[in-house]
């Protein structure tokens, strides 16, 4: 049988990289297929395609061209959505539920940007008699775009369809974790978007990313992964003076107070860590129960994490898949037997296959009392949850905000009153109360502290890749 094969796409044409890579499915640590692995040089092409493209054509000026191409991405998607849901499950690991649900995300995404690319027009006054100030968005120039491998599709669209509607073209690179899923998105943006207009390569190592943040062809940078890749990328920017948007590392607390409703929290809990394996910014990682009904809550959390069913996100009877590789599950099993020395690790998790070259990990449950604890302050990126408990609502907060983090955050209560009075407290870009984990293409996206600079999603997604003008017109 002959593997599929990934290449990448630069001017509208396929390009092979400087080797060939494979990809892996971390159910089994066999090989699904192989790519075209690139670095510095395809990255300096697919620059010099998108700034080709920025400064020779109508791209920028023509919003009816990029609304066109965005809805024809979003209908390309819709027709192969089934492909694209089964060929992520089996090479990211995820649930096919949990992969059909990131697919179909992205899809009104992309034709919410289209809309936004028809709808941007910028602002007008007359200030006196003959005098007119116009307020205009242009395009900042070409946008590179760095995704992680942990939700490629949705990461990707929502950080590319904003720039494209703003006028900007793309350079791209993406994870060689999913470098299949990667060939096949990029198959259907060659289908909708003019040549050069989109550029994109899978990288294993890390030569064509840098290019990307530093090449003075780039104008602005979006990047979705860690808090340190972050900073590295902000430092290399800097001297460009080149403006970052980054959605970096969360740990976001998940607070469960005496009056919540526990038959809602504890599925929802439960969930919040261990879908996409916990591999995700927003998991719910860090549990802070009122001492009211701390000892229920222990027990029913311990109880539900044992349970959760661990096996092949292709799998419908799995509840969690695997992490996105072998070395990944024994990183985090090591963290966990490393919290033991500090903590009580309630339900310890572990390697399903000891040995071998599978990525399965259970998850674990660890309570802790010194919030400057290891297993609190750092993203662990895993399907560990922490366990620690407060008495008043001032208590919930400095606890809630004493990581260096401010993604996300979840209030649990039947007071109407306390989530506005604790919400507004919480360092934390989203706050949800009663639920985790919903976010909306037309309500802003991002981060507090070091979980970032900038906002995904609404309309000030669009910004990001916009200068303002100001023209201010005297008549004769």
């Amino acid at each position: 049988m002959t593997l599929p094969h990934a290449r990448n796409l630069i001017d509208g044409q396929w390009r092979d990289g400087h080797a060939v890579g494979a990809s892996l499915d971390p159910a089994t640590g066999l090989v699904l297929g192989t790519f075209a692995d690139a670095g510095a040089v395809t990255a300096r092409a697919a620059i010099d395609a998108a700034r080709r493209v920025f400064d020779t054509t109508t791209w920028s000026q023509d919003r009816h061209a990029r609304a066109t191409a965005l809805f024809a991405l979003a209908d390309a998607m819709t027709l192969r959505r089934d492909e694209l849901v089964e060929l992520l499950s089996r090479e990211n690991g995820k649930k096919l539920a949990d992969a059909a649900m990131e697919v179909d995300a992205t899809i009104p995404k992309l034709r919410y940007n289209a809309a936004l690319a028809l709808t941007d027009s910028g602002r007008a006054a007359q200030l006196a008699p003959g005098m007119y100030s116009m307020a205009l968005p242009q395009p900042i120039g070409v946008a590179a775009v760095i995704v992680p491998w942990n939700s490629p599709i949705i990461l990707a669209v929502r950080s590319f369809a904003p720039a494209l509607a703003a006028g900007c073209t793309v350079a791209m690179k993406m994870p060689a974790q999913t470098a299949l899923t990667n060939g096949l998105v990029y198959e259907l943006i060659a289908e909708a978007f003019p040549a050069g207009v989109v550029n994109a390569f899978t990288e294993s190592g890390n030569t064509g990313a840098p290019v990307l943040v530093s090449d003075p062809n780039t104008d602005v940078i979006s990047y979705t992964g860690s808090t340190v890749v972050g900073r590295a990328i902000m430092a290399a920017a800097a001297p460009g003076l080149k403006p970052v948007s980054l959605e970096l590392g969360g740990k976001s607390p998940m607070i469960v107070f005496d009056d919540a409703d526990l038959a809602a929290v504890v599925p929802t809990l439960t969930a919040a860590i261990t879908t996409f394996s916990g591999q995700f910014c927003m998991a719910g990682s860090r549990i802070l129960a009122q001492r009211g009904i701390a000892d229920e809550l222990r027990e029913l959390m311990a109880e539900a994490m044992t349970r959760v069913k661990v096996g092949p996100g292709t799998d419908p009877e799995t509840d969690m898949g695997p992490l996105i590789d072998r070395a990944a599950a024994e990183r985090v099993d090591r963290l966990v037997g490393e919290a033991a020395k500090y903590a009580k690790v309630l339900v310890r998790g572990g390697l399903v296959e000891p040995t071998g070259a599978s990525a399965f990990l259970r998850p674990a449950l660890i309570e802790v009392a010194d919030v400057t604890s290891p297993v609190v302050q750092d993203e662990i990126f895993g399907p560990v949850a922490t366990f620690e408990i407060f008495d008043t609502e001032l208590d919930a907060i400095e606890r809630a905000n004493a990581t260096q983090y401010g993604l996300a955050a979840s209030i649990w209560t039947r007071d109407v009153d306390r989530p506005l009075r604790v919400g507004r407290r919480i360092d934390a870009g989203t706050v949800w109360t009663n639920t985790w984990g919903v976010v909306h293409d037309q309500m802003e996206e991002g981060g507090f502290k070091h979980s970032g600079v900038g906002r995904l999603n609404g309309r000030r997604a669009i910004e990001e890749f916009q200068e303002i003008k100001h023209l201010v017109h005297q008549g004769n």
